[in-house]
């Protein structure tokens, strides 16, 4: 299936993107930014990706999650074009009927299967990952 996307240019360093089903989003860069620069959504991306698999997973299971939230930690090459170089996802999830077993499972499932995000990012960057389950 083929995707689309169209960036308009705002002005100063803020453009608009505009996904092929009408979705936008404000992007920036600078000193004066007022929103997250490209390099920023795409940890956000990757974030966001993994947790939707996480929350489909998980719900498919009938198990509730009461609170749930991923941190990234990602490390930047030195010389342009400055690419993440390593990557660390720190998946915190808050559930009475959520166990061990249960968040392994669905984080090695969004990781080495669902999450495309991921899938394009692992070429370029070592991506790790580790949870904390409070219940």
């Amino acid at each position: 299936m083929r995707k689309t996307a169209k960036i308009e240019w705002a002005e100063g360093f803020k453009l608009k993107g505009i996904t092929d089903t009408g979705k936008e989003v404000i992007m920036d860069s600078g000193t004066e930014a007022v929103a997250a620069s490209p390099a920023q959504l795409v940890l956000q991306a990757l974030a966001g990706c993994t947790m939707m698999d996480c929350y489909l997973i998980i719900s498919k299971s009938r198990k509730k999650i009461d609170k749930f939230w991923v941190e990234v930690d990602a490390e930047e090459a030195e010389d342009h074009p400055k690419i993440f170089t390593k990557i660390h996802l720190t998946y915190n999830f808050y559930g009475s009927e959520l166990n061990d077993e249960l968040i392994k499972r669905v984080i090695n499932l969004s990781e080495t299967k669902y999450c495309r995000v991921h899938s394009m990012l692992s070429k370029s960057s070592e991506i790790t990952s580790s949870y904390k389950l409070n219940k």
